[in-house]
């Protein structure tokens, strides 16, 4: 199996493995399908926490209005009184006014921070070092945690304007967000090796050659970006541990000039007294010892 190291700009993402007669076309649709479940992973995360913290989402024409306006414009919601997590809440107001502030109690919150943590994991970065790749169905567990997390907590369900429930029935518009930067579009989507780029309606051997067993560098980016920089020769670690090398041998390499300089300076030829004492007749008197 070829295993690649997919990166996005200079940063690592996951490592996949497929054989080398894989059509370039069924990789680019799993490798933008992990990319995009994996940002959808960090965005659920991050909305669940929210959700523990601060209660269900307020509907759009609710959110940044204070209680009393709400109240005035009657637009109290009925997902308002459904909305509450098993175990009952804690009050703590949204100070964004995303939310309606009917928070999870103690032992709700330790359900959905652990089932996060364990998502953050299975989707990991770190993964790249433990060499783990990743797969469809990892990127799917970690999701139905979520969404099994959610259904403990809210088993009444979410309505239907919370993110959350939006991301996990795949109607969430993130149109004119910063999230809809990172997505990645199937079809606009390019994958570049050895800074030329994969082309669609070939397979992979036609670009890496038949060794199953060789594992790659490719780069997942949006068409039209032009090539990515290349890689570089050393990484940060490597360069940092070549500095401090580098670093090393020059300190020797001045101590050693220096007692070098020095070393002289115990020779007879190097002694300033040396002609004085010889015309006194001084030079090589021993001293015998005491009776």
């Amino acid at each position: 199996m070829v295993k690649l190291h997919v990166k996005h700009g200079e940063e690592s993402q996951f490592l996949y493995e497929c054989t080398v007669k894989t059509p370039i076309d069924d990789l680019m649709k799993e490798l933008v399908h992990i990319y995009n479940e994996r940002l959808k992973i960090s965005r659920l995360c991050q909305e669940i926490q929210d959700l523990s913290e601060h209660g269900v989402s307020l509907p759009p024409n609710m959110q940044g209005l204070t209680d009393d306006q709400i109240v005035d414009l009657k637009l109290k919601d009925e997902w308002e009184e459904k909305c509450t997590p098993s175990g009952g809440m804690i009050l703590t107001k949204d100070h964004t006014g995303r939310r309606n502030g009917h928070a999870c109690n103690d032992k709700m919150k330790e359900v959905f921070s652990k089932t996060i943590s364990e998502a953050k994991k299975a989707v990991s970065k770190d993964q790249v070092k433990a060499n783990v790749c990743m797969t469809r169905q990892i990127v799917g567990d970690a999701k139905d945690q979520l969404r099994g997390s959610v259904m403990i907590v809210y088993p009444m369900g979410l309505p239907p304007h919370d993110p959350i429930r939006m991301e996990l029935e795949n109607t969430q518009d993130l149109s004119g967000t910063q999230a809809s930067l990172a997505v990645l579009e199937e079809d606009v989507a390019s994958l570049w090796f050895s800074g030329k780029e994969i082309v669609r309606g070939k397979k992979l051997e036609d670009f890496i050659g038949k060794n199953e067993k060789t594992k790659i560098i490719v780069k997942l980016q949006k068409k039209g970006h032009g090539a990515p920089a290349r890689e570089r020769v050393f990484s940060e670690d490597e360069q940092k541990e070549m500095m401090a090398y580098a670093y090393r041998k020059q300190e020797e390499l001045k101590k050693l000039e220096t007692e070098a300089t020095d070393s002289h300076l115990g020779s007879d030829w190097a002694d300033t007294n040396s002609l004085k004492r010889q015309f006194h007749g001084l030079r090589d008197i021993k001293w015998g010892g005491t009776r």
